[in-house]
Order: C-alpha cells, then sequence, then structure tokens
C-alpha cells in the first residue's frame, strides 16, 4: 500500500537530525490489508505513529513528536519500550533474596520507568523484519541503572490482519531481578491533530481492585476495591465522568494508578480493556498477560510540544499493561516481578482497533 502522507512525512522529518548517539533514528512502518499503519524506531523501541483508516483519512490516533530534538525534549515517554522497570521503585532500592540493591532515581527520590537512562533513551538493535512484523533487541549489562544480571532483552511489534498491534516482550537475565517491560503509547481516538482531549472517550476495565499512592505515585501498600470511587470502571463510563473525585486523583491531577485486572482477562486473549472514541468511529480493544495496567490521563502533558502543535492537559491517555508499581518491595501482590537466570520473560500485549 502507498503509505499515507503523514507518515512519509514523519520518515523525513524524525530523521532529519541526529539522535543522542550522532546518528539518525531509524524508522519503519508495518501495514495491512485494511489499510492500518504502524511506525516504530530504534531509538527506544518507540511506537511512533498509528494511523487508522476513518472516512478515507489516514487518522493519527498516537501522541508523539516529529523530530527528533523535540522527542528528545520530551519527558513524557512518548510510544517508548520502558525498562528494565516500567513504573516506579520506592527509594530506588529492593532486596531479594536478602540482599539490597540501590537503583538510579530519576524522580523525588524515585526510580522511575527505569531509571534517568532507561530503556527509552537506548538505540535498539534492529533484529528481524517483514512488512507486518519487526523486532528489536537490547543488551543491558550488569549494574545498569544499578540493576544486578547481564539482561538481553526483545520486543517484536506485529501489524495483524485483525488490525491488533501486537507487542512481545522477551528477556532473560544471569541474576534474580526485577523485569517489568511495557509500552508508553498516548492514545487520542479522537486523532492526534483534533485538538480535543481524552476525557470524552468511554473507557471500560475489567478490574475489581487500584493501587492508592503518594503525591510521586508511590504505592501506600493497600490494594483498594473500586467499587463506589471513581476508579470503577467496569460497567464503562466516559473518562471525565468521575475525573479528580476521589482523594487519590486530587494528589496527581487526575488518573495515574494501576488498576489490578481480574485474573480470567490476563491471558493474552481476552479483552481486559475496551475504549471508544467520543465520535464511536473508533473502538479500541486491549488484551494483556500482565496482571495491572496502569491508567494515565495525561495530567502533566501541559506544554509538551507535539506534532500537530503544544500539547494541553489530557490530551491524551496511556494504559500500561504491567506488574504493580514497586512490586519488587511487595512480594505479597499478584505476580512475580523478579525474573530468574532459569527463567525467560515472556509476555504479550494488543491493541485491536475496530473501525
Amino acid at each position: 500500500m502507498t503509505l499515507p502522507h503523514k507518515v512519509l512525512a514523519l520518515h523525513e522529518t524524525m530523521t532529519m537530525e541526529a539522535a543522542f548517539d550522532g546518528r539518525p533514528a531509524n524508522l519503519f512502518t508495518l501495514t495491512n490489508e485494511a489499510g492500518m499503519t504502524a511506525t516504530f524506531m530504534d531509538i527506544g523501541a518507540t511506537w511512533l505513529s498509528c494511523t487508522v483508516p476513518v472516512d478515507g483519512d489516514a487518522r493519527e490516533v498516537l501522541l508523539g513528536c516529529a523530530n527528533m530534538t523535540d522527542h528528545l525534549k520530551q519527558s513524557a515517554y512518548f510510544g517508548a519500550t520502558v525498562g528494565r522497570y516500567a513504573n516506579r521503585i520506592a527509594g530506588g532500592q529492593f532486596t531479594n533474596d536478602g540482599k539490597t540493591f540501590h537503583v538510579s532515581t530519576n524522580q523525588a527520590g524515585n526510580t522511575l520507568h527505569g531509571g534517568p537512562e532507561g530503556f527509552d533513551q537506548r538505540r535498539w538493535a534492529l533484529d528481524s523484519r517483514t512488512d507486518s512484523k519487526l523486532a528489536f533487541c537490547l543488551f543491558s549489562q550488569d549494574g545498569d541503572q544499578g540493576f544486578p544480571g547481564n539482561l538481553e532483552a526483545k520486543v517484536t511489534f506485529e501489524l495483524t490482519e485483525d488490525n491488533t498491534v501486537a507487542i512481545s516482550y522477551q528477556a532473560n537475565c544471569d541474576k534474580p531481578c526485577p523485569v517489568n517491560f511495557t509500552n508508553h503509547a498516548y492514545f487520542n481516538l479522537v486523532g492526534e491533530a483534533s485538538g480535543e482531549d481524552c476525557l470524552g472517550h468511554e473507557l471500560t476495565i475489567s478490574a475489581d481492585r487500584f493501587v492508592p499512592t503518594s503525591d510521586v505515585g508511590i504505592p501506600t501498600g493497600e490494594l483498594k476495591s473500586v467499587a463506589q470511587t471513581g476508579f470503577d470502571f467496569r460497567k464503562g463510563k466516559t473518562i471525565a465522568q468521575d475525573l479528580r473525585l476521589d482523594p487519590e486523583q486530587v494528589l496527581v491531577g487526575g488518573y495515574d494508578h494501576a488498576l489490578l485486572l481480574k485474573p480470567e482477562v490476563c491471558d493474552g486473549i481476552s479483552d481486559c480493556v475496551k475504549v471508544i472514541s467520543p465520535d464511536q468511529k473508533i473502538t479500541m480493544m486491549v488484551q494483556t498477560t500482565k496482571p495491572a495496567v496502569q491508567l494515565y490521563t495525561g495530567n502533566f502533558l501541559s506544554g509538551t510540544k507535539g506534532t500537530s502543535g503544544e500539547y494541553r492537559i489530557h490530551q491524551g491517555f496511556c494504559l500500561e499493561t504491567e506488574y504493580l508499581p514497586d512490586a519488587p518491595n511487595h512480594p505479597e501482590w499478584p505476580g512475580d516481578s523478579i525474573l530468574r537466570p532459569n527463567q525467560t520473560y515472556a509476555h504479550y500485549t494488543g491493541y485491536r482497533f475496530i473501525f
């Protein structure tokens, strides 16, 4: 298929300036018969663009930057593959097998998304590529950001004929280490250039509990029922309906919390999340093998320079499938966030678009 103009333009503008290592990024676009496109780059193994055919137009449903200068300045983790440990580790430390490890901190004395030089800031190597699938790999040495063990990571992206952007993660490590990869895509199903915020999207999440946190996102230790709170998305509602209803939301300006998915929907096949665009022209379904999803409503996007201009608060939302935040310090919680030498980290998340 002929790529949409906006995708061709991104290939040009994103590669005009060098990345942090002095070389331009490499971009790759996957296509399918329905006319969808999904574009990725090796810097951060980043999901840069996702276009969906709507009314004869290629609607861009991801937030992001159009050039490398803006991409390197943003701190929103647009579309990046996040690791070694997505979300937060309290105080930049955890204890495993009786030994305490200290990892690099980068947010209020805590470790966020792998530390100050997380996987979002690495050039991943292209491992394989076809028209519908590509894989990136990365080697992270023992002691990287303080994490133990030599880790080999691989992320595979596929655009399927049922309009799913399928993301598969694999990793091996020669020492026990917390590992928690996710993709940090920001969605706006009305369109990145629409100028509309994300609050009119109707959202359903199969989750009975959520994780209350401090004002800097560190869990209090409680797994709280969503019943009679603004975190109850079990029956579906707009994001706006209960925005900032709860004291937990007020602390962080909206939703920025992990919801613990019902175990029966964490098989990588079942739909655990459903999102309907305000114009009802796109529905997105999410499948995952992870036990939780972090709902983030772009509470700190204001002033960030994006492809179509400066973004405003709540311009997009994230659905980051993951282990729970600070899980290395809460071994009693569902899911085992410690990858051991005799194990392979293997997880899947799919974002399926209906249009």
